[in-house]
């Protein structure tokens, strides 16, 4: 099973980081290496879902481009951070990933309209779509608002779309704990957000 192989390379690589901690940018590049596979998945998954207008013009942000900047984001981290386990590692990688997509929306958001000198010769522009609305705010803090075990759940089955049984082998807890706290994080949501009556929470920025 890939997941299986992938969680134990990188606990190898996290337990020779642990051990020494003046190991060199070596140990870290093999640690990324090893979890390249799973950290594409995850960068896949939460562009596609979370921040589909980023992939669009004029962005048009892959999920290769998106890994090589939050590769580099982990490699500054990992001088300092130690993530004792897998869970931790990746905890580490999503926040990464979060913080990179913000990033690049920020900045998105904050560009100016192009405008041609001579507006009589272009057409008007099309209204931007690119800032958060009102209700998607209220969901993603309502989602970062969660109990740290049902938020952390949550962002990894509905968010980056991994199977239950992955997310409990990644959190060392069973299949049912996984889904008990599921159900509760959108229980909770379901109570939060009641009154936009958008069906489901899971994020979304168009």
């Amino acid at each position: 099973m890939e997941g299986a192989r992938t969680t134990a390379v990188v606990q190898v690589y996290l337990d020779r980081l642990a051990e020494d901690v003046d190991a060199d940018a070596a140990v870290v590049r093999e640690l990324l290496a090893g979890a390249a596979n799973r950290l594409h998945v995850l960068c896949a998954s939460l562009l596609r879902r979370s921040y589909p207008r980023l992939t669009r013009p004029p962005l048009g942000l892959a999920a290769d481009e998106m890994l090589s900047a939050v590769v580099e984001r982990l490699l500054k981290a990992l001088r300092e951070a130690r993530p004792a386990n897998v869970r931790q590692f990746f905890a580490l990688a999503n926040q990464h990933m979060r913080w990179e997509l913000n990033d690049l929306a920020r900045r998105l958001d904050e560009q100016p309209a192009a405008v041609e000198a001579n507006e009589s010769a272009v057409a008007a522009p099309e209204p931007s779509d690119s800032q958060l609305t009102p209700n998607t705010r209220r969901i993603l803090q309502a989602i970062d608002g969660l109990p740290a075990d049902e938020r952390e759940v949550f962002g990894l089955v509905r968010i980056q779309d991994l199977p239950q049984n992955e997310v409990a082998e990644l959190l060392g807890v069973s299949t049912k704990t996984v889904q008990r706290r599921l159900n509760r994080g959108l229980l909770l949501l379901s109570e939060a957000l009641g009154d936009l009556r958008a069906g489901s929470p899971a994020p979304a920025e168009d």
